[in-house]
C-alpha cells in the first residue's frame, strides 16, 4: 500500500519541478522591455530660455526647440521622449511638476537645477542696478544658501528621480561661466562684480557635482565648452542683459545650447 503513495508523491514533485522550469524557461523567452526613454528635466537652462524657436505647447516654460534635449532627441533613437523642463524651475518644482514621465523604462535623464534656488536672477539684477558693493554682497548670500541649503534640496530630488527611474543613467549638468575674464567688454559690470559672478558659478558646480556624485549620477561639467564664449568674449554663447526679452539675459543663444550644451551631454550621454 505504501509504493502508490510513493509513487503518486514522486509524480507530483516531477510535476511540480517541470511546471517551474517551464515557467522559468517562458519567463526568460519573453523579453523585458529596455529602459530606452528619455526625460528631459530643469530649469531655463534646459528648457532652452534665449535659445529662440520656443515650442507653442510650453507656455510660460519656454521650451525650444533649440535646446540641447530637444536637439539630442531628434538625432538619436529613442522609445519615447519627455521634454519637461520649465523656465524658472527650482528643485521643489521639479519635484512637483515634472518627474512624472519617470518609470521603469526611463534610460536617460538630463537635468539642470539649483541656480533659480540660489536666487541667480535675483543676484544678476542686484549687479546690474546696485554697484559692485551690492553685487559682492549678493552672491556671498547665494553661496552661503549653497553651502547650508541646496544640498539637502538636491539629496531630496535625486533619490525621488532614482526611486521613480531606477534603470536610468543620470545626467547632471553644470552652469556656464557668465562672463570672460579679462574681457574685451569696456562697459558694464566691474571686474570686481564679474569675478563675484564668476565664483558664485564656481561654487554652484562644485556643490552640484559632489551631490550628483553621492548619488551615483554623471556630473556634465560644461565650463570648458564655453571658454572663449562668455559675455565679455569676442563670439559670446550668452545674452548678456537683453532689454526687449529680460528674460533671455543671462542665458545661452542657440549656439550656446547646440555648441556647449550639445556636445557635453552627448558625450556624457
Amino acid at each position: 500500500m505504501r509504493q502508490p503513495r510513493i509513487a503518486a508523491r514522486v509524480s507530483s514533485l516531477l510535476l511540480a519541478a517541470a511546471c517551474t522550469f517551464t515557467g522559468s524557461a517562458l519567463a526568460h523567452a519573453v523579453p523585458q522591455e529596455a529602459a530606452t526613454g528619455y526625460v528631459a528635466l530643469g530649469d531655463s537652462y534646459s528648457s532652452g530660455v534665449g535659445a529662440g524657436g520656443y515650442l507653442s505647447s510650453a507656455g510660460s516654460c519656454r521650451r525650444s526647440s533649440r535646446s540641447y534635449p530637444a536637439l539630442w532627441a531628434a538625432a538619436h533613437t529613442r522609445s519615447s521622449f519627455s521634454f519637461t523642463a520649465c523656465n524658472g524651475a527650482r528643485t521643489s518644482d521639479v519635484l512637483a511638476d515634472q518627474l512624472g514621465p519617470l518609470n521603469r523604462r526611463t534610460g536617460l535623464v538630463s537635468i539642470t537645477v539649483g541656480g533659480s534656488d540660489s536666487g541667480f536672477s535675483g543676484v544678476m539684477t542686484t549687479c546690474v542696478l546696485r554697484g559692485a558693493g551690492a553685487c559682492v554682497s549678493a552672491t556671498a548670500g547665494a553661496r552661503s544658501y549653497m553651502d547650508r541649503t541646496l544640498p539637502g534640496d538636491l539629496d531630496r530630488l535625486y533619490r525621488t528621480i532614482r526611486r521613480k527611474a531606477p534603470a536610468a543613467h543620470v545626467v547632471v549638468l553644470g552652469y556656464p561661466h557668465l562672463y570672460k575674464r579679462p574681457g574685451g567688454c569696456t562697459s558694464g559690470l566691474p571686474d570686481s562684480s564679474r569675478s563675484a559672478i564668476n565664483n558664485t558659478v564656481d561654487h554652484l558646480n562644485t556643490v552640484t557635482a559632489k551631490r550628483a556624485a553621492d548619488h551615483g549620477f554623471t556630473f556634465a561639467d560644461v565650463r570648458p565648452a564655453f571658454s572663449g564664449h562668455e559675455i565679455c568674449s569676442a563670439a559670446p554663447w550668452l545674452h548678456s542683459v537683453t532689454v526687449l526679452a529680460l528674460t533671455e539675459s543671462y542665458h545661452p543663444t542657440a549656439l550656446g545650447q547646440s555648441r556647449g550644451y550639445l556636445p557635453v551631454f552627448t558625450r556624457a550621454a
